[in-house]
This record gives C-alpha cells, sequence and structure tokens, in this order.
C-alpha cells in the first residue's frame, strides 16, 4: 500500500507538469516542469524524501527495461541510420568535447574553490 501512495504522489507531480506545460507558453517538455516541480516540493519540505524514496528507487531500478521497445524500434531503422551515420558523429564528437570540457572545467573550478575555503 504504501508504494501505491508514493506512486500517486509522483504521478501527481507529473500531472502537474503536464498542466504547467498547456497552461505556460514556454517551449519547455512536461517532464522537464514535472522535475523541477519535484525539487522544489523536495526542497522546501512540503514533500518529504522518505514519501517518495521507496517508490523512486523501484522506478529507478527498472528503468532500462522501459528502453528496450525503443532500442527494438531503432533496430527497424537500420538503412535510415546508415544514410544519416556520418552527420549524425560529425555532431556528436564536437558536442561530447564540449560538455566533457563544461564539465572538468566545472569541476575543477568546484576543487579549486574547496582548497581555497580550506586553506582560509
Amino acid at each position: 500500500m504504501k508504494y501505491i501512495y508514493q506512486f500517486a504522489r509522483i504521478l501527481a507531480v507529473c500531472f502537474a507538469g503536464e498542466v504547467l506545460a498547456k497552461i505556460l507558453p514556454l517551449p519547455v517538455p512536461a517532464s522537464v516542469y514535472g522535475l523541477v516541480l519535484l525539487l522544489v516540493l523536495l526542497c522546501t519540505g512540503v514533500l518529504k524524501k522518505e514519501q517518495v524514496a521507496d517508490c523512486a528507487k523501484f522506478l529507478v531500478a527498472v528503468m532500462p527495461m522501459m528502453f528496450v521497445p525503443a532500442v527494438a524500434g531503432v533496430m527497424d531503422l537500420t538503412g535510415e541510420i546508415r544514410a544519416m551515420f556520418i552527420p549524425f558523429v560529425l555532431a556528436c564528437i564536437p558536442g561530447t568535447m564540449v560538455i566533457l570540457g563544461a564539465g572538468g572545467f566545472a569541476a575543477q573550478k568546484m576543487i579549486d574553490r574547496k582548497r581555497g575555503a580550506d586553506h582560509v
């Protein structure tokens, strides 16, 4: 019964995200609204971590199974994928480099800030 209540809370937040996506004129997906709303509720204490933790752990555990249909669908598109392979790779490599660089830069700044706080 605990899982049902926890799942209902998560669904309510997802539904609120869907409503926000319909109401607000921004090009933001409803799932992003839902995640931000869940974060705000957890940070403000309106929703306690214990009220959703067990169900969230279960949903994260079964998440890989949710990708099986998508992967099976992609396997049917091998001809289209071959035609787009070179542009795809050319787009992914610079994007990956930018993300790696930004992540490394941010991590280095955080390490430097922590070292500076230790020496004070």
